[in-house]
Parts: C-alpha cells; structure tokens; sequence
C-alpha cells in the first residue's frame, strides 16, 4: 500500500486544526505589501494582512511558490510518503499548478501527481480535505485523483465583490465584463468557469445578489447531504448573519449538512478591504 501525502497552497484558507487533523501540508504563496514580502499564513495571518493593507493605496501583489520551495518540500515528503497529491488554485488565475508540476518533474523518490482545482479560497479546500481523508483510509494516490476529478461535477462556488475594477486590474476580469458592470452598477454574481473568473448572472442589489444565491443552494441541496461553506472578506458578522439566514431557509433540505464560516484574504485581485 502506497503512502500519500497531501499538499495544498496557501489559498485554500484551510484552519490550522483541519491541517493538523488530516496531516495537510500547505506551501505558501508569497504577498508584497508597500515593497515587503511575506509567506502567505507563515509570516502573514488573515487577520495581519487586513491590517497592513486597511487605507492604503496600491493593491498588494502576490506570486506563486519558487519551484526550488515546491522542490524541498517534496523532498522533504519523500523520507516518508510513496507518493503526493499536489492540490493548487486554478491554473487559469495563477502559475502555482505548473510549478507544482515542473517541481515534480526534478525531484526524485517521490511519485508526484498534481490536480488543478480550477477554483479557489476554501472551495478549493474541500478538494484537500477530502483527499487527506482518503489518504488517511489508504486509498491508492490514483483512485484519489478519480474521486477529486468526479467532485468537479459537483462542486459550485459563487461569489462577489464590491468593486469589479480590482478583479480587473488584477487580471481575474475582463477591462469589458468590469465596465459594463460599473456602468450598470450591478452586483454580479461570479463564479469560475474553465479555469477563470466569469460572471454567473447579472443582479441590480446585494439582497438580491444574496437571496439568489440562497435560492441555488437550496436548489442544489434539495434532499441531499452537502457540506457548504460561507468565505468573507473581513467580513464575519456579516458572514454569521448570512448564515443564520441560510440554515432558515434551507433547513428542511439540508438540516443534517454543515454550513461553515471561512475567512480569506483577497490579496491582490479581489476589491477593497473594510
């Protein structure tokens, strides 16, 4: 039986007690802020970067792992796992899974297979969890792949954001989608469609941006387990409240499935930070 360890970036957002439970190993990406660099939740926490960031100008910048960080760690991995399943944000967004890639590629005695998720935040979260259990079970590294292959079926992210100008100055929007929003003074709702972030549909408010999105995941629920999950942006009363609400209005589908709060930075490309 092979031996897997599971590895994931720093913007899965997973808690430190979920990691430590499951045995994730996390790398970092790296955030410059007014010309410094951090690890991203090494020398940098959720909490820290809001504060660093909170009334300043230019938006951070961030860039992917160094292939040589991808390199120790599974050398490293190698003195006691078979094999890793390298677990990254979307390719169509960042470089990280090709460094992943490359990095597997060189190093030696390890068997390195990494998975796209196409997403990111704790979405992508959900994909480590989940193949941290099965690793935990001693699952074979390729059946695993399968079954996070088979949840992209299945797996739905929506979001938004206050201001689509920093989605597209960050490179995640279109200069149009982001015009045509501003001008309509819309609040759509986004999500990622292969591999990057496009607008799901088109709404005037926020309460109606929010109960549209109530009204999909009791749609998707219906009555059916499913693990849900709230990602805010320094937002957490606001990220509670909208929990109350969706465990009210969907508690008849979905009253034995978790719906659970996550915080995210949004670094470089998601908006503006209260």
């Amino acid at each position: 039986m092979l031996k897997t360890a599971i590895v994931t970036d720093s913007t899965a957002y997973l808690p430190d007690d979920i990691k430590e439970e499951l045995g994730i190993h996390t790398i970092p990406l790296m955030v410059t802020i007014e010309g410094k660099s951090y690890a991203e939740d090494v020398d940098l926490t959720t909490e820290a970067f809001y504060d660093l960031v909170r009334g300043k100008g230019p938006l951070p910048k961030t860039s992917q792992p160094a292939i040589g960080d991808f390199e120790k760690l599974y050398a490293e991995l190698a003195k006691d796992y078979d094999a890793v399943i390298s677990i990254h944000l979307s390719s169509g967004i960042s470089g990280t899974y090709m460094g992943a890639m490359q990095a597997g590629e060189i190093v030696e005695n390890i068997e390195v297979l990494p998975f796209d998720s196409e997403i990111s935040a704790y979405p992508q979260g959900f994909y480590a969890v989940r193949a941290a259990q099965l690793a935990k079970e001693g699952v074979e590294p390729q059946a695993i792949l399968e079954e996070l292959h088979a949840m992209k079926k299945t797996l739905k992210a929506y979001f938004m954001v206050d201001d689509l100008s920093h989605l597209q100055r960050g490179g995640r929007l279109s200069g149009a989608q982001a015009i045509v929003g501003g001008l309509l003074q819309v609040k759509p709702l986004l999500h990622f469609e292969d591999k990057v972030i496009v607008p799901f549909e088109k709404i005037r408010t926020t309460k109606k941006a929010m109960k549209r999105i109530a009204d999909l995941l009791a749609e998707d629920a219906k009555d059916q387990l499913l693990d849900a999950s709230i990602i805010h942006a320094n937002r957490y009363e606001q990220a509670m409240e909208w929990k109350e609400i969706l465990e009210k209005n969907t508690r008849t589908s979905i009253s034995r499935s978790a719906i659970s709060v996550r915080s995210w930075a949004p670094i470089s490309e998601k908006g503006p930070w209260d």
